[in-house]
């Protein structure tokens, strides 16, 4: 008999505690009801994890990804009981775009820079994890462009700034994501109603899923958001089964005095 592990083509299997597949009570792939889809909105959860965990490295952050989506099969005391179907996570790749500085007019190549390295090698780190699929969207260029700062807005509003003192450490690049959202959406009712699975885990903060988490439902999903202790709108409770979060809550931000 061939092992899973050593099949050609196969990712190798995780020996440790986030292992994809069910340990401890065998028969659990066979017993249990529940089969679950986790999706993973990348760039929400990179930004939540950034408060969490702090800083980490391509790989530590792939694994992590891995770890949170692992555990949404385990009831509260730790305990395997649903079975994995896979883990989908959405992003984008890093925009290739050249352009200038705002005030100095210093050329900038984005896609040469230390943010998009991470972001290649972290996509990189998430296609050799088990049962994991990466749907990768774009970064039109037209979407790119440079935007003042909300704190530089206030001191200028507020008459604390200057216009004639910015420089380029007042503005960002604004980069907008596309194709990300309808991907979650497609695999959402491709899921739904090809009877792939029978419960669904969102991990996101975004509201645009509503639609797509609507039409799961009615199709007998059990849909649960996790929005890693993030607040949303009152109203989207209405249209989830339930909300979990598995991760640590953030720290309380202490206000200085």
């Amino acid at each position: 008999m061939v092992r899973p592990q050593s099949a050609p083509g196969s990712k190798p299997t995780l020996t440790d505690s986030g292992s994809a597949e069910p340990r401890g009570f065998s028969f659990l792939r066979h017993a249990s009801p529940s089969l679950t889809a986790v999706l993973v909105d990348a760039a929400f959860f990179l930004k939540r994890a950034r408060r969490i965990y702090g800083s980490q490295n391509p790989e530590s952050a792939a694994r992590q990804v891995h770890k949170l989506a692992l555990e949404h099969l385990n009831d509260d005391k730790g305990r395997r009981v649903s079975r994995l179907y896979r883990i989908f996570v959405y992003d984008a790749p890093p925009v290739a775009w050249k352009g200038h500085f705002p005030i100095s007019r210093k050329p900038v190549d984005y896609g040469d820079s230390d943010v998009a390295r991470w972001r290649l090698a972290f996509h990189e780190e998430l296609k050799c994890l088990r049962k994991v699929a990466l749907r990768l969207g774009e970064i039109p260029t037209s979407h790119v462009g440079w935007q003042l700062k909300p704190d530089v807005i206030k001191a200028l509003a507020a008459g604390r700034q200057r216009w004639d003192d910015l420089d380029d450490d007042a503005f960002m690049l604004t980069l907008r994501q596309k194709g990300v959202d309808m991907r979650i959406g497609l695999d959402i009712a491709s899921l739904a109603y090809k009877r792939q699975v029978n419960q669904i885990i969102l991990i996101s903060g975004d509201s645009d899923f509503v639609p797509a988490a609507k039409l799961a439902r009615r199709e007998g999903i059990d849909f649960v958001l996790d929005a890693m202790w993030s607040t949303i709108r009152p109203d989207l409770h209405e249209h989830i089964d339930g909300m979990r979060s598995v991760c640590p809550k953030p720290m309380a931000r202490t206000k200085r005095g």
